[in-house]
């Protein structure tokens, strides 16, 4: 998998359901860089770095390189702390149309709901 989070996050599982819905598991790397300076002593996952997994998520399901062209009611519902919460589970309801993927997404940790939101990518051609 082909990634710019580079060591950022581990794809530990995932399962295709029978609605072609995704379900992935992953585990984030509390001693990345990225952790020491957002925010010292205090480690928060960025949000755009939530949107990215996502995405990266997305284009190995799907096999296709995307382009964000909309994201829509986007909710960062909790925060994501690497040192305590580093387990993520990540549903993606991907919906493919001829050039374009959209994304109903659910990241959570535990019974809490961290991040919801609703994503239109456009597929690259190469």
């Amino acid at each position: 998998m082909q990634t710019i989070l580079t060591d950022f996050y581990t794809l530990q599982s995932y399962e295709k359901t029978e609605n072609g819905s995704f379900t992935a598991q992953i585990s984030l790397n509390k001693d990345h860089d990225i952790f020491k300076g957002h925010f010292p002593g205090n480690p928060v996952t960025p949000g755009v770095c939530m949107m990215q997994i996502v995405k990266e998520l997305t284009e190995e399901f799907t096999g296709s390189s995307l382009f964000l062209k909309t994201a829509s009611n986007v909710k960062f519902m909790a925060i994501i702390n690497p040192f305590e919460t580093p387990d993520l589970k990540i549903q993606l309801d991907i919906t493919e149309n001829e050039g374009d993927v959209k994304v109903k997404n659910t990241t959570s940790f535990g019974e809490t709901i961290a991040l919801k939101m609703s994503i239109n990518y456009q597929k690259l051609t190469k």
